[in-house]
Formats: structure tokens, sequence, C-alpha cells
């Protein structure tokens, strides 16, 4: 932590586990890191938690930005091989937001991190807004970057509403304001309203992203 850049932003970072009566979904990878021992942190907080990190069947990504897709592949520590963190699992990632990634990597994409995508079976890009088996949604907003997309999983019982960077902190949903390291600040805001009123009237849980204090939380 003291050795991080003069003027850095700490950001809190927490990927999702949603287990369904059909799928183990993962909301977002992370970063990418690994314990000492070398076992990847987002493996070993599976396996802490009784998952088997072979287990997640869908990865689901709002964004390809490094602080949520830095774990979406990983390097053997000794061959230096890439393999997808998750390889028994369907990635779902934005058609056009991989495409921006790449032509963009370096500050805030990184494509070695995520170029494995274009080269697997076990990935579906999407375009535009849809369901993948009945009962998750995903749409597009843009916003926080342009090709951000955000998921509402609902099982007939519960609904589970991901925002990635449209909706990362519970504090962000109670208050108006362009942040300026959005792509277009005035658009996030505005999806935050919007959001927040369709999860009210919908009875939406959201997760937050970005959030540690309150990771989840339901309006009323």
């Amino acid at each position: 932590m003291q050795d991080r850049p003069h003027g850095s932003l700490l950001v809190e970072i927490q990927p999702f586990l949603l287990i369904t009566d059909r799928d183990y979904i993962l909301f977002d990878t992370g970063l990418g890191f690994r314990n000492p021992d070398g076992v990847l942190q987002i493996h070993q907080h599976l396996i802490d938690h009784g998952v088997n990190p072979m287990e997640i069947t869908k990865v689901l990504m709002s964004h390809l930005h490094k602080d949520h897709s830095g774990g979406v592949s990983s390097a053997d520590p000794i061959t230096g091989e890439r393999t997808l963190t998750f390889p028994g699992a369907t990635y779902y990632v934005n058609n056009e937001e991989m495409v921006y990634a790449l032509e963009h990597s370096g500050k805030s994409y990184l494509a070695e991190d995520i170029v494995l995508l274009q080269q697997r079976d076990n990935v579906v890009f999407t375009t535009g807004n849809g369901t993948i088996d009945d009962y998750i949604h995903y749409e597009v907003t843009g916003g926080h970057c342009p090709y951000h997309q955000v998921f509402l999983v609902d099982d007939g019982d519960d609904k589970v509403f991901f925002g990635g960077d449209v909706a990362p902190q519970i504090s962000q949903m109670r208050s108006r304001f362009a942040a300026k390291y959005d792509y277009d600040g005035k658009r996030s805001m505005e999806l935050r309203q919007e959001f927040l009123e369709r999860g009210k009237q919908e009875g939406w849980t959201f997760l937050f992203y970005h959030d540690t204090k309150e990771p989840f939380y339901k309006f009323v």
C-alpha cells in the first residue's frame, strides 16, 4: 500500500458469485492477483467458501477495464502459458467492448489479459440487449465506458442486479454527480437514478463491485 504512486486512487474490488438452481455465476473477475504461494486470489476466495473454481458455469463481464478483467486469464508462474481462469465456464462479453478494449490497450485495458477470449470456444460475444437461458438479462448502457453492460438475474423468486461501474457503490446511488473518470459522466449519473427507481419498483438486490462496506442492498 505504501508503495503505490502519489495521488493514486485506492479502489476496493470484489467480484461476486451468485448461485442459482441452474448456475454458479461469477460477475467480473477482479485483478488476477496471486497469493504468495502462487494460487490465484479469486480461486482461493472461492475455495475458502466451499466452491471449486471449476464449478463456475458462467462468467458475466460488465466491461473489460483491467480492474474487472485482470482475472479473465492467467499465466502459469513457471511456464508462462496463459489459460482462462475458469475453463469450465462460458464467458459472456460484449463484442464491441472487446474490439474497443484491444484497440485501446494501455492505461485502462490490458490486451494480454483478455486477448485469449478471442481464441476459445467457451466465449459468447454479445451485441446489444438480450437474454441468456431465459433468466439472465443483459443491457448495454454505455456511461462508464462506451460498451459497458449490466445484468439482471431473475429466477422467478429473486431479482439480482449487477451494474458494474455504472452502479459501483451504494453512496453513488444516493447522490447525483457526474464522475470525471467515466467516459460519459452525465449518462452514468442518469443510469444510476434510472436503475435505482427500477430496482425499488421491482425489488432488485443490487451488487456493488466497489463497495466492501455495503456490498449488496435492496432499496425500498
